[in-house]
């Protein structure tokens, strides 16, 4: 008798549902999930705040028995349907899931760094230039503070504040983790 071995799929979420969708598919239908997550900054009206976004949004991986769990998972609060090319689902590899567990060990999200350099544009999160761009010009650790060059009353102006007052203005999880989007591909 031949033995069946789950595969991996990619499920389409609701947007902003991915971990609704995740917690109800491993839940409610016992199947193993992978929802690689990241913990970044981003800027607000209120400053800057640290939240969590999954590495894919609006994408999980499902790992399951395609016959047998099709229907649970398509109506599976959260999920919108199952990613499709053509007639067909395609499934993932699993050398492709394995190598992203190893990078996202824990079910804990990865907390990324920003890689702030001379030269990247940032806009402010906070104060009286809050939601203006700026150019990186000097980084000063000692102090946690940051030199920009802000266009300020019609001429440039370097300005010296806080490094928790402002984020990177290039601000994708492409940028933030290069190897990770630009390697993966659905096979």
């Amino acid at each position: 008798m031949q033995t069946i071995i789950p595969s991996w799929y990619c499920a389409r979420t609701k947007p902003k549902h991915d971990h609704i969708a995740a917690a109800n598919v491993r839940k409610n239908l016992g199947l193993e999930v992978f929802h690689p997550q990241l913990r970044v900054e981003r800027a607000t009206k209120r400053g800057v705040v640290r939240v969590v976004e999954p590495l894919f949004p609006c994408y999980i991986f499902v790992r399951c028995l395609l016959d047998e769990s099709l229907n649970d998972i398509q109506y599976t609060a959260g999920v919108s349907s199952l990613l499709r090319f053509g007639n067909g689902i395609p499934t993932v590899a699993d050398s492709v899931v394995e190598e992203l567990q190893e990078c996202f060990e824990s079910t804990e999200p990865m907390t990324v760094q920003d890689h702030l350099s001379p030269g990247s544009e940032v806009v402010m999160a906070d104060g009286a230039f809050a939601g203006m761009s700026a150019v990186v010009l000097r980084l000063l650790p000692a102090r946690r503070r940051v030199q920009v060059l802000l266009d300020f009353l019609g001429r440039p102006t370097p300005v010296e504040i806080p490094r928790a007052s402002i984020t990177i203005e290039r601000d994708s999880m492409a940028d933030r983790v290069p190897l990770l989007a630009a390697s993966y591909l659905l096979v």
